[in-house]
C-alpha cells in the first residue's frame, strides 16, 4: 500500500495511522498527527480503491452502502500490512493508533470489528457502521473517539449513536463528540480528539 512513514522520537513511540477520506491522499492527515501526538511516529497510508479516480480503502455500491466483501477483504489487506511495516519499520505493532475521516474512519472501524489487538486506540472522525449483525471480537479497554455532527447528511448520527454502542458491547471505552459542521472535519473536533487523546491514551 501506498504510504509515508516517520519515525518517532523513540524506538517504542506509538504510531499514528492516519486514513483519509474519499479522494484525499496519504498527505491529507499529516497536520492532525502534530496536533494530536507530535511524539509520535507516523504511518500515513493512501486507499488501494479508486472510485471515479478518488482513492478509497474499500468499494461501495452507492452512497452509505457499502460492499461488504470488499471491506472485509481491504480490512484484512490493512491488517496483514500493519504486521509488515512494523516488521520494515521497526515499530511496535501493539502501539498502533488510527486517525481516520470519513471512509478512514470506516476502514478503522472495521479493524476493531473484525479483529482483536489490531489498535491501541483509535479516533474516528465522522464515521458509519461498517458492518452489522456480527459478533465483534473482545475489545476491553480499547478507547475510542468518535467526532460527529448533528447534521451530517453522509453520516447520519444515528450512525454514531449505533457505533458507539456496538463498540461498547465489545468492551471499548467510547467518547463522542458531536458538532454542527455537516461532515466537515473542523479544527475544534480535531483540538478535541487531542485532548482525549492526552488524557485516555
Amino acid at each position: 500500500m501506498k504510504h509515508i512513514f516517520k519515525q518517532g522520537s523513540s524506538d517504542d513511540s506509538r504510531v499514528l495511522l492516519l486514513l483519509h477520506g474519499t479522494g484525499g491522499t496519504e498527505q491529507d492527515l499529516l497536520p492532525l498527527a502534530e496536533l494530536i501526538d507530535p511524539d509520535a511516529a507516523i504511518l500515513s497510508v493512501r486507499g488501494n480503491v479508486s472510485e471515479n479516480g478518488m482513492p478509497r480503502f474499500f468499494k461501495r455500491l452507492r452512497e452509505g452502502v457499502f460492499d461488504e466483501e470488499d471491506l472485509i477483504e481491504r480490512t484484512d489487506e490493512l491488517n496483514v500490512f500493519l504486521e509488515e511495516a512494523a516488521a520494515e519499520y521497526g515499530f511496535n505493532r501493539n502501539r498502533v493508533v488510527a486517525v481516520g475521516y470519513s471512509n478512514g474512519a470506516n476502514i478503522a472501524g472495521s479493524l476493531l470489528f473484525h479483529y482483536k489487538n489490531s489498535l491501541e486506540a483509535a479516533l474516528l472522525f465522522h464515521p458509519m457502521v461498517p458492518r452489522r449483525g456480527i459478533q465483534l471480537p473482545d475489545q476491553s479497554g480499547i478507547p475510542v473517539f468518535i467526532g460527529a455532527g448533528e447534521n451530517d447528511p453522509i453520516c447520519p448520527a444515528q450512525e454514531t449513536v449505533d457505533l458507539k454502542e456496538l463498540l461498547e458491547q465489545s468492551g471499548a471505552n467510547v467518547t463522542d463528540h458531536w458538532e454542527q459542521m455537516g461532515h466537515r472535519l473542523t479544527e475544534s473536533e480535531v483540538k478535541a480528539g487531542a485532548a482525549w487523546y492526552a488524557s485516555n491514551v
